[in-house]
């Protein structure tokens, strides 16, 4: 039985016209910003949000292969449906996609927000213990006019009483889906979800949004977002190093990199021993200084016995995430006599890749025999040595 207390859905479905410029010729939410695509940026923050137990992004009719390329697997991630000709129709049809796991609450975002903070999506939903709708807003500074003509002004509103609108938008499940549904059947030229919300009656608390999760719309709002991520003059590097062994023992295949390659014996461990993601994930824990696999996944807890070590580097990159970094480059080198790794380094790369959430030519995979020396050259067992070199905002000591 699905336990699922908070899901999340992703709009992404439009193609972005007005976000001209760069490789504009894709939909906005599968551009690059900062070495990885908008969709893929804005989705890490929710799966990484511990408070979300799953995510489904709606993406738009034949964009399955652009969705496919952009996104790495992730265990929070529902399939992706595909939504309608509007905005609210494609809601909707997340909505109905959420019914298999019924979740208590729903969050629905767009895609071209990637900066959502954990305090945000706190505070949606705690506003939904005491109310069916949530909505983050910011106040707006400037004057408001309005003209009739397009041309001469024509009134000044009162922004005492305006607000700008953000997402995620928060609401209970049931009560969310049965007013779209029944909206969808007056109009579809609802703008977002509180207005949906606010036609079928529903009280709608207004929560304090954050003025960095601005909608990325225009191709300046590109530049904007590439300066607020990579941070020039608030970012620093580092480099963590990682080293893993395990011994050879009876079996017809090894793990490395995420990539069954058949040999003549499996390595052993208690995970699936897959040395070059242990040394890799480390690395990237060390950039962090935040201790080694051991630390976050104790090989005395059973539940990781036989584990994909795929979690492992899943866990350390969505760490990286969350303290607002980013993966800039991986280096591993692989110490074996056997099997020959040059056969199977471009799957290793391009399996990296997915797991980390970054372009494969951020990955360099090597490999060196010992020469007949030590344990790995008695072909007793194989090693991998990894670096990691990561920005992450700067820290005042």
């Amino acid at each position: 039985m699905d336990t699922t207390k908070v899901a999340a859905i992703v709009v992404a479905g439009g193609t972005g016209s007005r976000a001209a410029g760069g490789d504009a010729d894709l939909p906005k939410q599968y551009r690059m910003l900062a070495g990885r695509p908008l969709l893929a940026r804005t989705v890490g923050r929710l799966v990484d949000n511990p408070g979300i137990d799953r995510v489904l992004v709606v993406i738009g009719a034949g964009h399955d292969a652009l969705y496919a390329e952009a996104m790495p697997d992730h265990p929070k991630l529902l399939a992706p449906v595909t939504g309608g000709g509007t905005r609210q129709e494609s809601v909707l049809a997340g909505l109905e996609a959420l019914r298999a796991i019924a979740p208590q609450r729903v969050l629905i975002h767009d895609a071209a927000r990637p900066f959502i903070t954990d305090r945000l999506l706190a505070g949606i939903l705690s506003a939904l213990d005491a109310v069916p709708g949530a909505l983050p807003v910011t106040l707006v500074t400037d004057t408001i006019k309005r003209s009739h003509d397009g041309k001469t002004v024509g009134g000044t509103e009162d922004r005492t009483q305006l607000y700008a609108a953000q997402t995620p938008q928060g609401f209970r499940y049931d009560a969310i889906l049965d007013a779209h549904r029944r909206a969808i059947v007056f109009s579809d030229g609802f703008t977002d979800d509180a207005a949906v919300a606010e036609w079928a009656g529903l009280p709608v608390a207004l929560v304090e949004g954050e003025t960095q999760n601005f909608k990325i719309t225009l191709a300046a709002d590109f530049a904007r977002a590439e300066r607020m991520l990579l941070g020039e003059q608030s970012m620093e590097t580092r480099v963590g190093s990682g080293f893993d062994v395990h011994a050879f023992t009876a079996g017809d295949e090894v793990v490395l990199g995420g990539v069954r390659i058949p040999h003549e014996a499996a390595l052993m461990g208690h995970s699936d021993a897959d040395v070059v993601l242990h040394a890799l994930a480390d690395a990237i824990y060390g950039a962090l200084a935040e201790g080694d696999i051991g630390r976050h996944f104790p090989p005395s807890d059973p539940q990781w016995k036989g584990a994909e070590s795929a979690i492992f580097l899943a866990h350390a990159a969505g760490l990286l995430r969350q303290r607002g970094g980013r993966l800039v480059h991986c280096d591993v080198t692989i110490l074996a006599e056997a099997p020959k790794i040059g056969p199977h380094a471009d799957a290793i790369r391009t399996r990296i890749a997915e797991i980390a959430g970054i372009a494969a030519s951020r990955v360099s995979i090597k490999a060196t025999t010992m020469e007949t020396l030590g344990f790995v050259g008695r072909r007793e067992g194989i090693a991998a040595l990894a670096s990691a070199t990561v920005e992450v905002p700067r820290q005042e000591d």
